[in-house]
């Protein structure tokens, strides 16, 4: 007796046979139906015993490409992304009605008949015979499975998706022999569920559970008789029949479906004659795609993890490797945003700072000693419009932010003290700090090789009140942000304790590099730095002085055919940067700003917190980076293309003679971390005994923030000191001598003077 296939049809051999016997009906089929002379079809039967032998035998079919899912930390969906939206689904979980339909419109000898339909092939003969054309195709449901998983293979490449689709002799030879295979190989059943789940059903969704979605807003093992029939009739032609752009077009065709179903017995004339009164029903779910979709306006950190994938060998050896990963997707992504601490980035944004404003503010927070990223966000949404951006300014450029970052200030600061502790130096050491000076004559180096005051005249910088006049011990000089002091404290140390700090929080330029080792980078903030950055370098700080990496992802499970499987993912490296004693002693210094130096508007209630201000040249660029025990936080606010001042300007409704670290990124920071700690725990500092000793400053006339107005400052060199060492004497909105427009992002070169960029408080 015959050995049939699984699905009923010939075997593999006989199957190859009946084609070789009918090769001049093959030839018509393999060349689509599409050869009008005798001539050709003469042509298209020579060679094919050749070119079907030659071909392998097996078929590689690709993992289908579906949707990932990003989710937060509690579980909660973020967006998803998705080269094809696609959600792979059992036969099982496929409506009858679907399935019926489908074979009744495509192939309704499906279940009699192998590979290829030769009573199909005589029909479709006949038919454009008499039409002088093509009126009619003859390829089975079978062929038509094998021909989508060579456009799927093809992917997003044009000339493959092409050379899958072109009507060629050589491709349809091809399709039939893997046609055969998948015959012998899986079955009727399972060919079925594999050509529901792969083919294109029009409007973005592939696979009939994204396509029920799509229309329907349902599952697919819910849809009607005459839901079925629609997406069945859409198959053929997804542009043409399109029930969202001709309703009238689309009930046709699901009219020729149900007919069809009751010509084959599928369903009663009766049950036709019913579904083909009913409404389309059209429940349409629009495309949500990308991380543009994303809730809470984590738009920015949907991208920071989209880019990590990307960018992290974890995820393959190669760029290529990891794009094809991506784009396979089926992954769902568990990663470290924490709902809570988002919200309440978003509305301190969205209440500090509008959108339309000629500023932005970015915003992160970063958990202390795991390195987590719990909220990322800024106040110009993520978009292309008007008033919107695609670049992250919380994050470096290789990871979608600015080229440069951003001048930190006098944010910068805190790093010289720890650096200076580190060394011996005594949390009580003083300093003259007179109001002005000129930098040192040297500056050791990590080289060797000292840096030299050569200016002509000599590199000078000053305090930002002429009544800022030391001496000063460390506290009092970092309650004030006294630029003078922080910058004989450099003298005194050298730039290498301080550069060994940096490596050790992290701190790089918002491009990646190290911050150079010039006075002005190492103490007043004048190199470009990102939010990302600040915020995990202070949380070493908190987490008494260990650094953790910042990591955005906490597991990956990606689905298979099927299948589903654990991916490894990038682990937060944490190291010990400085001693517990240098960190409790910075702790205790940065809890006086927040209590009564410049950063006394950003200061919590109830809670320990501790931070910093800064405010750079011209008013160009104000931050605040502070924190808590258990969360550390960090908000810039200024322009991208680094070419507003903020004196006289509205933020937020507010006017602003001049912007401060302290009166405008330091509420949006109070604001964010209000909300993100609410029913947290409340944790101590173990802060330290600093001997008091320092002159009190209201006999100065300073007043108790050293200014008599609480706000924070610095000096207004105009030396062009960055300018002179950096790039090359250019100043203002330049970077290593190029000009930028206005939608990139400088961070660079900004800085004039001997402060170069930064050190307001």
């Amino acid at each position: 007796m015959p050995k049939k296939s699984s699905g009923g049809g010939l075997t593999a051999t006989q199957q190859a046979a009946k084609f070789l016997g009918v090769s001049v009906l093959a030839g018509a089929v393999l060349a689509g139906i599409a050869l009008p002379a005798v001539g050709a079809l003469g042509l298209a039967a020579k060679g094919s015993v050749e070119s079907f032998d030659e071909l392998p035998a097996n078929l590689k079919t690709p993992p289908l490409s579906q949707r990932t899912t990003i989710l937060d930390a509690e579980g909660d969906q973020i967006a998803t992304v998705y080269s094809r939206d696609r959600t792979v689904v059992d036969l099982k979980n496929i409506s009858p009605y679907m399935q019926k339909a489908i074979v009744a419109i495509e192939d309704s000898r499906f279940y009699q008949h192998g590979a290829v339909d030769l009573k199909g092939v005589l029909r479709a003969l006949n038919k454009n015979a008499q039409s002088g054309g093509v009126s009619e195709g003859a390829s089975t449901l079978t062929q038509q499975y094998v021909k989508n998983v060579f456009v799927e293979e093809a992917g997003d490449d044009p000339t493959k998706v092409a050379q899958a689709t072109q009507q060629t002799i050589g491709r349809k030879i091809r399709e039939l022999k893997y046609a055969i295979q998948v015959e012998e190989e899986l079955g009727k059943k399972k060919i079925l569920e594999n050509y529901l789940n792969i083919t294109f059903f029009g409007q973005q969704a592939y696979g009939v559970e994204a396509a029920s979605q799509r229309y329907f807003s349902k599952r697919a093992k819910e849809l009607t008789l005459p839901e079925s029939a629609m997406l069945a009739g859409i198959v053929q032609s997804p542009s043409r029949y399109d029930p969202v752009n001709d309703e009238a077009e689309a009930v046709k065709r699901r009219n020729v479906v149900l007919e069809r179903m009751a010509e084959v017995g599928d369903i009663s004339r009766a049950e036709a004659d019913e579904a083909k009164q009913a409404p389309l029903g059209l429940k349409v779910t629009q495309p949500k795609n990308g991380c543009i979709t994303a809730v809470q306006g984590a738009s920015f950190f949907c991208k920071y993890v989209e880019r990590v994938f990307l960018s992290d060998p974890v995820f393959g050896k190669t760029k290529e490797e990891r794009a094809k990963v991506w784009n396979q997707g089926g992954l769902t992504i568990r990663t470290t945003l924490e709902p809570q601490a988002q919200a309440s980035v978003q509305d301190s944004l969205k209440d500090h700072v509008y959108k339309s404003d000629k500023v932005a503010a970015a915003a992160t927070l970063v958990e202390p000693g795991t390195g987590k990223i719990l909220a990322m966000g800024q106040s110009k949404p993520y978009g292309y419009g008007k008033n919107e951006t695609e670049y992250n300014f919380s994050v470096n450029a290789a990871m979608g932010g600015s080229n440069f970052g951003f001048p930190t200030g006098s944010t910068f600061k805190p790093f010289v003290a720890a650096a200076a502790l580190e060394q011996g130096k005594p949390v009580t050491q003083s300093y003259p700090a007179p109001y002005q000076m000129q930098y040192p004559e040297t500056v050791q180096t990590c080289s060797g090789k000292p840096w030299v005051n050569d200016g002509r005249p000599k590199y000078k910088l000053e305090n930002e009140s002429e009544t800022e006049v030391g001496p000063f011990a460390l506290k009092e000089a970092m309650e004030l942000s006294v630029n003078t002091y922080f910058v004989e404290m450099l003298g005194d140390i050298g730039m290498c304790p301080v550069v060994k700090m940096t490596d050790a929080l992290g701190v790089v330029q918002g491009n990646g590099d190290k911050v150079p080792e010039v006075p002005s980078s190492m103490t007043l903030g004048s190199t470009g730095l990102s939010p990302l950055t600040m915020a995990s370098a202070y949380a070493a700080f908190a987490s008494r002085g260990m650094y953790c990496t910042p990591v955005a992802i906490e597991s990956i499970t990606q689905t298979v055919g099927g299948a589903k499987k654990s991916l490894e993912v990038p682990k937060s490296t944490c190291s010990r940067a400085m001693s517990e004693k240098t960190a409790d002693s910075i702790n205790t210094l940065l809890s006086g700003v927040t209590d009564s130096g410049t950063g006394k508007q950003a200061g919590l209630s109830g809670r320990a917190n501790a931070g910093k201000t800064g405010t750079t040249d011209e008013r160009k660029n104000a931050w605040f980076v502070g924190y808590t025990p258990n969360l550390s936080g960090a908000v810039w606010v200024g322009s991208a293309s680094q070419k507003v001042k903020m004196t006289n300007i509205s933020i937020g409704g507010t006017y602003h003679a001049q912007v401060y670290g302290g009166d405008t990124p330091g509420p949006i920071w109070r604001d964010a971390m209000t909300g993100a700690l609410e029913g947290k725990e409340a944790p101590s500092f173990n802060l330290i005994t600093i001997p008091s000793g320092e002159k009190d400053p209201k006999e100065d006339g300073r007043g108790d923030n050293g200014r008599g107005n609480g706000n924070d400052d610095g000096n207004n060199g105009d030396e062009g000191f960055i300018g002179g060492l950096v790039d090359g004497g250019t100043t203002g909105d330049t970077s290593g001598g190029i000009t930028f427009p206005d939608n990139l992002f400088q961070g660079q070169g900004n800085g004039n003077g001997g402060n170069g960029g930064g050190g307001r408080g």
